[in-house]
């Protein structure tokens, strides 16, 4: 049967032919925007790139408006909606309309992390709240990676720590100077890439390798722990091509030892890229680094090339920008946010090894774990100094993020086995003067929080887990008689409620309504165990899984500090 044609005009029921695009058109001029924005940064048109395009658009037009956003949609062959929904999802991204005021020209982002926030960080959200600088506006923020120097303040693209009231001023009309990595030549004159250019060399080869991890005990250092030579057979297993992806995407509050290795021997993490990139015959390596350290972003961007016109890269390595999303941590969210998505983790399995970034065989590193492959990898006895290096029958050692009530707050590289009563006494010099050691948080917000009676316990992987806490990435949080522990996890728990990446439901609403229920008066005791449980058995990713771990830590062991 043919159906006639509508008459002219259409009537009700009848659906006119399309003569366009569906939605709004694009502006007038906003094209050519869009293009000259790009263009300055040398960005391709592909999907993949849309992060990087956002952040092009925000850095020179200082916001994205919505007629740049349908015209970025036209030019990817995107629908608009798979624009916004990217772009509204990061925390660093401000979407107006066109016609709106522009945002003023500095942003202060104050930190709220716990530790910021036991240093007076509310207290300089609060002040600079009220008076506000001018032509700058102020906002609450998640953790920065200044822990150890708190509280922090991010006033533009500038870090500044131990952050006052005046010492923000000052950096308004004056930026501090930014940490400056040591740089290729230093790096190469102590004998730096001489493992890799073995590697290459066919002198170190893959079976070696993996037979000095396994012999090493390595683990992977992010906050999972699974053995290093494991994670790389399973990848070799899979066929090419694979890439290798650097998760230096740290945002987990007091963590901080990723911009430390960066800061201090940023050549060291690059060498263990591309020392784990040829192992397992990488076609790319995409090095994914927070936002909130771009001195960091120029230096990887310096260094890399400097590599390049060395003649010591194997194969491309692509340096990509996050955006303020904790979740991206995560490491299959982060390999949606490289693809050019928002950053929801994916159902597992499959695992990256066997299906990760653009649907290749990923291995995935934390920036601490590769910081440990030249030292490991780069003479005979490596392996055996690295593993005989623990407490307790442990192998190899870590970096601790210690910050709060101690003395030398800061990243400390401490035999795995250690307790934290001697990596506060022998390594941040014992408590602060007029502060008792009460709690501390092993593996920082996610990890728990343990009283002082538990301080004896090896911070190892798969040793506090008895205690419903882990060790994770290694974040130290040491708390005083003079902290309100209930506080402290209203705190922790806000923190996980506005990171939830709100894919799955468990984590979404259980974060949120764990977080008023902390606001009563009276804890309901029983309905937060319960909550808590329904979040650990049904949310996707580890962030739902472990939200309440803090709640649950806190009327497990401090039942007279619950309200």
């Amino acid at each position: 049967m043919i159906r006639p044609s509508p008459p002219a005009g259409g009537i009700a029921g009848w659906a006119l032919p399309r003569s366009g695009p569906r939605g709004r058109g694009v502006v007038p001029g906003a094209q050519a925007t869009v293009e000259e924005a790009l263009a300055a940064r040398g960005l391709e048109l592909r999907h993949d790139l849309l992060i990087e395009h956002l952040h092009a658009l925000q850095d020179s037009q200082g916001c994205l408006r919505e007629g740049h956003l349908v015209a970025l949609a036209t030019l990817l062959r995107l629908a608009p909606v798979a624009v916004f929904e990217t772009a509204s999802f990061y925390a660093h991204f401000d979407i107006l309309p066109d016609d709106a005021p522009a945002p003023p020209a500095v942003t202060l982002r104050v930190c709220q992390g716990l530790p910021c926030a036991m240093a007076g960080g509310e207290s300089l959200l609060g002040t600079l709240r009220q008076a506000p600088p001018a032509g700058a506006r102020v906002l609450a923020a998640p953790c920065m990676g200044a822990c150890h120097r708190a509280p922090a303040c991010a006033v533009g693209h500038a870090l500044v720590e131990h952050a006052t009231p005046e010492v923000v001023a000052t950096a308004l009309v004056q930026a501090p100077a930014a940490p400056e990595p040591p740089g290729f030549a230093t790096y190469a004159a102590q004998g730096g890439y001489a493992t890799l250019r073995g590697a290459r060399a066919g002198h170190l080869v893959t079976g070696a390798m993996l037979a000095a991890l396994t012999a090493s005990g390595l683990r992977g250092l992010g906050g999972a722990g699974f053995p290093v030579a494991r994670k790389w057979q399973s990848v070799l297993a899979n066929p090419a091509p694979r890439h290798l992806v650097v998760n230096a995407d740290e945002g987990e509050p007091g963590t901080v030892k990723d911009r430390h290795c960066l800061e201090t021997d940023l050549h060291r993490v690059l060498e263990g890229m591309l020392l784990a990139a040829v192992a397992i015959d990488a076609e790319a390596c995409w090095f994914y680094l927070r936002d909130e350290y771009p001195w960091l972003r120029h230096a990887l961007a310096r260094e890399i090339a400097a590599l390049d016109a060395a003649g010591l890269l194997p194969m491309p390595v692509h340096l990509r920008r996050g955006a303020g999303a904790y979740i991206c941590g995560e490491e299959t969210a982060l390999l949606e946010s490289l693809e050019g998505r928002r950053g929801y983790p994916r159902h597992k399995p499959p695992f990256p090894g066997q299906t990760g970034l653009f649907g290749h065989p990923t291995l995935i590193h934390n920036v601490e774990t590769l910081w440990w492959l030249p030292d490991i990898l780069g003479t005979p006895d490596g392996a055996a100094r690295y593993a005989s290096a623990g407490r307790r029958g442990r192998r190899g050692q870590r970096l601790f993020s210690v910050s709060g009530r101690v003395r030398d707050p800061g990243v400390k590289r401490a035999p795995a086995g250690i307790t934290a009563r001697e990596l506060i006494e022998e390594y941040a010099g014992g408590m602060l003067p007029g502060h008792r050691f009460v709690a501390y948080l092993p593996g920082g917000a996610s990890g728990g929080i343990l009283p002082e009676r538990l301080a004896d316990l090896p911070l190892d992987f798969g040793t506090l887990e008895a205690e419903g806490c882990f060790v994770g990435s290694g974040a130290v949080i040491v708390l005083s008689e003079q902290d309100d522990l209930a506080a402290a996890v209203r705190n922790l728990l806000g923190f996980f409620r506005d990171e939830s990446c709100g894919q799955c439901t468990p984590c979404r609403v259980g974060t949120a309504k764990g977080a008023r229920l902390l606001d009563a008066p009276a804890w309901d005791r029983a309905l937060l165990e319960e909550l808590a449980q329904a979040m650990a058995d049904g949310s996707i990713c580890g962030l739902g899984q472990a939200a309440m771990n803090p709640v649950r830590s806190l009327l497990r062991f401090f039942p007279e500090a619950v309200p």
